[in-house]
């Protein structure tokens, strides 16, 4: 019979448990959640410096072991698997001090971390094997994605030609802010769909600083070009990523799945165009219950390595710290 992993989460906001009130998100949704969903898993501990995120997270979960400081929490609880849902600036020391502490498997929300110094430095504690870090850039396990991943490894529609992508975030969002919180997971499924590192990005066109209208942002993976269009002045959201194949084209995003294949032309005499073969075939991502069984699966075989892990994070990162804009603002 298979050990019952113990769990702790640092960080009970959106994203670590909060979220999972949200009635029209696929369920689970937050790390806490997912935890919950996961055979052979239990959530031991949880950790914010918010009281009032405290005391709804032991509601919630019925979880009587809630901490201010997550030192004392890892000596006291010695979780398998520690979560960690903090802003990035806290993650390499958070990670840091799970490793001291023998703890299996860091689960680190994106972007890896605020420095590429840092992020290194996390990168560096997986290799060396101190602890396996599995970074939740989400869309890595979300069934839709994987989808993607397969038709593109399978030449499906003949090889990638190029890929665009789109992320709009409302009105309000600066594009900076977009870039850095959202464009991770962008940019990092981007080179997952591809089956390749993303590499350097550039800026093609528009400010990044701000909320204008719109700025490009151009990159490479597996030899085929990557462009990104961040945009704001919008009241809606929009994530999504075209994949255009020789003979097809892919895409993907929130709420929806779509393949096409190249046919003769209904409308042009020796032309042809793009048909509908395939659309929404998964009632669920199960994005998030993926994510918990790999790091669960991580902690019972140390020699495992996750499907979104450390190294791969550090690209995402890597691709938005190239644009010196960012460099400036930062002070990197």
């Amino acid at each position: 019979m298979a050990e019952t992993l113990r769990h702790a989460i640092v960080g009970l906001g959106r994203i670590g448990s909060l979220l999972e009130q949200d009635t029209r998100r696929e369920k689970p949704c937050t790390h806490a959640g997912a935890i919950a969903a996961t055979s052979g898993s239990r959530l031991v501990a949880g950790c914010d410096l918010i009281e009032e995120r405290r005391a709804q997270f032991a509601e919630r979960w019925g979880c009587d072991a809630i901490y201010h400081d997550y030192r004392r929490m890892l000596a006291e609880q010695r979780p398998d698997v520690l979560h960690v849902a903090t802003d990035p600036d806290t993650h390499y020391p958070i990670v840091k001090a799970a490793a001291e502490a023998g703890v299996r498997v860091a689960v680190c929300e994106k972007p890896l971390a605020h420095t590429w110094r840092a992020s290194r430095a996390i990168v560096r504690l997986d290799r060396r094997r101190r602890i396996t870090v599995l970074v939740n850039h989400e869309r890595r396990y979300s069934n839709d994605y994987l989808e993607a991943r397969a038709a593109v490894a399978e030449r499906r529609y003949g090889e990638p030609v190029a890929v665009q992508a789109r992320l709009y975030f409302g009105r309000t969002r600066g594009l900076w802010s977009m870039l850095w919180h959202d464009g991770t997971h962008l940019l990092d499924v981007a080179g997952f769909v591809l089956g390749a590192p993303l590499e350097r990005a550039r800026r093609l066109h528009g400010s990044l600083r701000g909320g204008g209208a719109s700025a490009w942002v151009a990159a490479r993976a597996a030899g085929v070009p990557v462009v990104l269009e961040v945009g704001g002045g919008r009241d809606h959201l929009v994530f999504e990523l075209v994949v255009s194949c020789e003979r097809g084209e892919i895409q993907i995003g929130n709420g929806f799945y779509r393949e096409y294949e190249s046919v003769e032309s209904p409308y042009y005499e020796g032309y042809r165009s793009l048909q509908p073969v395939r659309e929404n075939p998964f009632a669920e991502t199960g994005y998030f219950r993926n994510m918990a069984a790999d790091a669960a699966a991580c902690a019972r075989r140390p020699e495992r390595r996750p499907v979104s892990g450390a190294a791969d994070a550090e690209y995402a990162t890597r691709a938005i710290f190239s644009l010196r804009p960012f460099l400036a603002r930062f002070g990197l």
